[in-house]
């Protein structure tokens, strides 16, 4: 039975056979009021609708989904959640989400998660699914046509599948990076990425790469460093590798935070100083890019932004599954910091532009 403390009768918080005795109609009457039933007299409506105001009743907000056949239940899935923009982006979703009234369940797919999540929609477990970390090669992403449900992409792009889909500007942040450190005189400049799979990566590399070439430089393969990982580690053997040649760059872009925090850790364990003889810069702006340890110079991601406009387009895709299909990018930001001098890009006089 729907119930709602807004008001009591006798001690008791008002229920909807409450309002119909108020009225003095049936329940049913209530419910298809409720529902804005055209068939309800209007005579009987308003008599029904001053019971509802003057008791302050609301129907339960369960009772609501279940009459509608939502069970106002929302499906993640995310992967790598050993780096920390994931669990930061999974903490922004599950707060916005219950602040919408709406339950979170998350799958990771690292650990089998796409099938699970897959059955879940099928099942009508829960009423739509975003995807974190989904790529080409995705097996939800292949169900999605059959499924025909309520499937948004968040930080991702897969522009041949016909969901909704949300990302910040990955090429253009990867330009934003290049322009800085040419703009700044960085010469030998160097690139630390790793297997393109994700349009993220994808994207980034080709900014930084489209950007150089368009300043008259081209990234020398030898400092070049690619890994199957974005880890740490990898940052650490791509320090190794790049500061131990004769002529080592004078700045480097790693395609994440993590990879950039262990090129600066392995660079200090040769004796090579950030910023004095390398510039590091990273991308994603996690929370320990801030540290002192490390204050990183690195590519802002709207993270709440994102975050925001990827449930706006999962909900109104639960309401609408016709409506067009969206593909929004959002802009990011530079975030100077002491990895790279804190040095800003020489601007042209006001006289000379």
């Amino acid at each position: 039975m729907e119930t709602s403390s807004h008001r009591e009768v006798n001690g008791t918080a008002i229920t909807s056979h409450d309002v119909a005795r108020l009225a003095e109609v049936s329940q049913a009457t209530v419910s298809r009021v409720l529902r804005d039933d055209p068939k309800v007299r209007p005579q009987t409506r308003q008599r029904v609708l001053k019971v509802l105001a003057e008791t302050g009743y609301e129907p339960n907000a369960a009772a609501r989904a279940f009459r509608a056949g939502r069970t106002n239940s929302i499906g993640v899935v995310v992967a790598r959640l050993s780096y920390q923009l994931y669990p930061a982006m999974l903490e922004a979703i599950g707060a916005q989400l219950a602040r919408l009234g709406q339950r979170m369940i998350v799958w990771d797919s690292d650990h089998g998660g796409d099938a699970p999540a897959i059955r879940a929609l099928r099942q009508g477990v829960v009423d739509g699914v975003i995807l974190t970390a989904a790529t080409a090669e995705s097996d939800f992403l292949r169900e999605i046509p059959a499924l025909r449900s309520a499937v948004v992409l968040l930080n991702r792009v897969v522009p041949e599948y016909g969901s909704d889909q949300i990302e910040s500007d990955n090429l253009d942040g990867g330009r934003r990076v290049a322009d800085y450190l040419v703009a700044c005189g960085r010469k030998r400049i160097g690139l630390v990425g790793g297997i393109p799979r994700a349009s993220t990566i994808r994207d980034r590399e080709r900014g930084f790469r489209e950007a150089l070439q368009a300043h008259g430089i081209e990234l020398s393969p030898h400092y070049c460093f690619r890994s199957d990982t974005f880890s740490h580690a990898s940052g650490v053997q791509a320090a190794q590798r790049l500061m131990e040649l004769a002529s080592p760059p004078d700045a480097i872009f790693c395609v994440n935070d993590v990879l950039a925090m262990g090129m600066m850790d392995g660079a200090r364990e040769r004796g090579v100083r950030v910023p004095q003889d390398v510039w590091i810069v990273g991308y994603d702006d996690i929370e320990i890019a801030s540290w002192g340890a490390y204050d990183l110079t690195t590519v802002r991601q709207p993270m709440e932004q994102m975050v925001s406009q990827a449930i706006e387009l999962l909900l109104a895709r639960i309401e609408d599954r016709d409506r067009p299909v969206e593909q929004r990018v959002l802009a990011n930001e530079l975030v100077i910091r002491s990895s790279t001098a804190r040095t800003m890009p020489p601007y042209p006089d006001k006289d000379d532009s």
